[in-house]
């Protein structure tokens, strides 16, 4: 189990140099993110792409649900397919993004790092309102750049404290899908709506998070630079991950 003291992980060969000081940033609001693209031009993203199993959820529904939603939540929305029609280890590997190997372009697929099997099983903390609906949308998505070199723990309540929800898993990797530049090397991000709990009641301390592997250790060297998701302890810092959040979920 990790430290009850928050420690600030070792980060990656190309993230930026540690803070000297553990002193954390004020919160502000927003980051340079990519605009997202209307709520129909998403789902016919999913459709294109193969990503929703058809007999969960038909073609026709979908289109008719983002159509609905385009009219009623604020422009730049994200639309989510609810976990229990698609769940993170389906949607994951829907994940690309364009590296460079060798002076030319190559498309990674993203990947759920191997002791994260349990995955599925992460839901929504307390406080954190998923609609009981197949598809709906969740609106200004933020990264969370400002709160990089946060742990969770110290995130939760300075979200909370906007206003603003954490995104659950499936709702970040749905983002990163709609918008794979949202992912950037040394500026990724935490989901920390989603937790697992512990059949005690107790929570995990693992906490979800989508970012850039490294194409280290067991994600070998066939995954460098592809989407990631993975975990990071509850308690500790990490220099290149800040805490995705949004204003409001629309269904």
């Amino acid at each position: 189990m990790p430290s009850r003291t928050p420690t600030t992980s070792a980060a990656p060969s190309d993230a930026p140099a540690r803070p000297t000081s553990d002193a954390r940033p004020r919160v502000t609001t927003g980051d340079d993110v990519p605009a997202l693209p209307p709520l129909t031009a998403q789902a016919e993203l999913l459709l294109v792409r193969g990503v929703v199993p058809l007999t969960s959820l038909s073609p026709a529904a979908l289109r008719d649900a983002a159509a609905a939603l385009e009219r009623t939540a604020p422009a730049g929305s994200l639309l989510v397919v609810h976990p229990r029609v698609l769940p993170p280890s389906a949607l994951a590997g829907h994940l690309r993004r364009t590296t460079t190997v060798r002076g030319g372009a190559v498309e990674r697929p993203g990947f759920v790092v191997v002791d994260m099997a349990d995955v599925d099983d992460f839901g929504p903390v307390p406080g954190v309102d998923v609609p009981d609906a197949d598809v709906y949308a969740l609106a200004a998505p933020e990264r969370g750049d400002e709160m990089a070199n946060w742990s969770p723990e110290e995130a939760e309540p300075a979200i909370s404290a906007r206003g603003r929800s954490p995104l659950t898993l499936a709702e970040g990797i749905h983002w990163v899908l709609q918008s794979p530049d949202v992912l950037a090397r040394n500026l990724c991000f935490m989901t920390i709506g989603s937790r697992l709990r512990r059949p005690d009641g107790t929570y995990d301390a693992r906490t979800p998070a989508v970012w850039i592997s490294n194409g280290t250790g067991r994600d070998g060297s066939a995954r460098r630079g592809a989407p990631k998701v993975g975990w990071c302890w509850w308690r500790n810092r990490h220099t290149w991950l800040g805490f995705a959040s949004a204003a409001a979920r629309h269904a």
